[in-house]
């Protein structure tokens, strides 16, 4: 087994996090990725605390460490407090500056605090504000994105910067052992696995969303900022479709602030924590199962790695699968490499 800052400090097998998905990653994602070895994040941005304190529960039954991400605006700190009474083992924050009582709070309560960062400017105010961990997401990562570089470069400039002060995960273009030797070699304690993730089962994702992801190739996806009503100003990466190609590089200002009312039809229905709600053109939230309407329409989020993506596989499987294919680049064909 690969063993690193990571693994010793949290307690568990494989030096791999999922990454915690809004509205997808919920219990059934968490609790694999956690049984499997890794720690399983619950995405609990915009959960109703009443829920979030009954999911908290189910994952801490498991008996596995797990931790919960929480994007500020959309959570406050009643979550906060429920994380630190139910003593989440880790709080990943993302996006928004995290109010410093916040991390206090936190801390007092047991919690360690994860900050993921797209820039080594960020990273320096993380270590200065306590964080307890680093995910650095480079430019390749699907889903909300603002990273100043790729994870090739960005990676090993934020290591070099913080020199040392907290544990470091990758996150962006990971979806195999390949992506996990190539971060530990670059410096990095572990990687935050995002997209190959939303291939499995467990994800809350709609099979169609799948069904696009492992078709996919590497160069199907776009950066852009085309969706926000819901999330303003927050470029994202994900596939291209119809809308995308239509505002792929006209999205500044971004359309959903230009275009007039009559532009933005309802183009599906979802139902959000019980909630049904039609859904505008431009809104960015993920199709669940719980979805029906345009997929040509809809924000389709995922990363780069889309093209190491080609199957649907069970979340338990692509940890162990990834940790394994590390391990073996690691000790036989890195050496083998070696003349002496």
């Amino acid at each position: 087994m690969i063993r690193t800052r990571l693994t010793e400090t949290y307690g568990i097998r494989h030096p791999i996090a999922s990454a915690g998905m809004a509205f997808v990653a919920t219990v059934p994602l968490t609790r694999a990725v956690s049984a499997a070895g890794g720690l399983g994040v619950l995405g609990a941005s915009g959960m109703p605390p009443e829920l979030l304190r009954s999911e908290l529960r189910e994952l801490r039954a498991g008996g596995d460490p797990f931790g919960v991400n929480i994007i500020p605006r959309f959570n406050g700190i009643e979550h906060i407090e429920l994380c630190a009474e139910e003593q989440v083992p880790v709080v990943v924050f993302f996006w928004d500056d995290v109010p410093k009582e916040w991390i206090e709070r936190l801390h007092a309560g047991g919690c360690n605090v994860w900050l993921q960062v797209g820039s080594v400017a960020e990273a320096k105010r993380a270590v200065r504000a306590h964080a307890d961990a680093l995910i650095v997401q480079g430019s390749e990562a699907g889903g909300h994105n603002r990273a100043a570089a790729a994870t090739l470069s960005l990676l090993p400039a934020v290591i070099d910067a913080i020199e040392g002060a907290v544990p470091v995960l990758a996150a962006g273009g990971i979806a195999d052992g390949r992506g996990l030797a190539a971060a530990l070699a670059l410096g990095a304690d572990g990687v935050s696995v995002g997209t190959r993730l939303l291939a499995s089962p467990e994800a809350f994702a709609h099979d169609e969303y799948k069904k696009r992801l492992i078709a996919a190739g590497v160069q199907d996806t776009a950066r852009h900022n085309i969706f926000g009503p819901d999330f303003p100003d927050a470029t994202v990466r994900g596939l291209r479709n119809r809308l995308v190609r239509e505002w792929e590089k006209r999205d500044e200002p971004p359309p959903y602030k230009t275009v007039p009312a009559e532009g933005h039809p309802v183009i599906g229905q979802m139902s959000l924590y019980g909630h049904a709600m039609s859904m505008q053109r431009f809104i960015g939230l993920p199709p669940t199962p719980e979805f029906n309407g345009d997929f040509e329409e809809m924000s389709l989020l995922a990363g780069e790695s889309v093209g190491l993506t080609d199957s649907i596989r069970p979340a338990g499987d692509i940890v162990r699968d990834i940790a394994r294919d590390a391990e073996e680049i690691v000790t036989r064909r890195l050496p083998g490499l070696i003349v002496r």
